[in-house]
C-alpha cells in the first residue's frame, strides 16, 4: 500500500528534516562541507535535506512497499540514504518546526531507504525569498520511503547552484 501526503514546509536554514519520530536525530555535526555540497546530511535517526531556498518549499511524501523505479532524469537533484526508524514512525518537518506538530508517517520498523528528488531549483534560487509566492518558482521536493537494508548514502544526480563554482 502506498501513502501519499502533500506538505508545505518552511526550509529554514536551507533544510528539511526526515527523521525517526522516536529519536532525537541530532544533525548538528552532520552538516560537513561535503554534506552541504551534496545537499544531504546523515546522522543516526535523521537526515537533513538541503534546499536551494530559505522559504517554503512544496514537499510530497510517498511511503512505498518497495523501491520505486529510477526517474532521476526528471529532477534536478536526487539523493538517497538509509534511515533506521526504531518504532515505525517517520517525521518530515522544517528544521525549526515544532516536532509534536510535524507530519508523521507509519513505515516498517527498522531500516528504510529515503530517496529525495528535487526540482525547479534554478527558478527557485533565482526568485530567492519570493520563490514561494508562485507555483512557477517554488522549489519542489519528492520524498520516497520504502523498507530496505542499510546501505551507503549516494548522490544519484547532482545540482549546483549557479555561481557555486566561483567559490572554489
Amino acid at each position: 500500500m502506498t501513502t501519499t501526503a502533500e506538505l508545505t514546509l518552511f526550509a529554514d536554514y536551507f533544510q528539511i528534516h526526515v527523521s525517526d519520530a522516536d529519536s532525537d536525530g541530532d544533525l548538528s555535526d552532520a552538516w560537513t562541507d561535503q554534506a552541504v555540497a551534496d545537499h544531504l546530511a546523515v546522522a543516526q535517526g535523521a537526515l537533513g535535506i538541503g534546499t536551494a531556498v530559505n522559504v517554503n518549499v512544496s514537499v510530497t511524501v510517498f511511503i512505498l512497499p518497495q523501491e520505486p523505479s529510477d526517474d532521476s532524469s526528471e529532477f534536478d537533484h536526487v539523493v538517497e540514504a538509509s534511515l533506521d526508524v526504531s518504532l515505525g514512525r517517520l517525521m518530515v518537518l522544517g528544521c525549526t518546526d515544532y516536532a509534536p506538530d510535524a507530519a508523521t508517517f507509519e513505515v516498517p520498523s527498522g531500516w528504510n531507504r529515503v530517496r529525495v528528488s528535487r526540482s525547479n531549483l534554478a527558478r527557485a534560487a533565482q526568485a530567492d525569498i519570493d520563490s514561494d509566492e508562485s507555483p512557477e518558482t517554488t522549489e519542489k521536493m519528492r520524498i520516497q520511503v520504502w523498507p530496505a537494508p542499510e546501505s551507503a548514502a549516494k548522490i544519484i544526480k547532482q545540482w549546483s547552484q549557479p555561481g557555486d563554482e566561483l567559490d572554489e
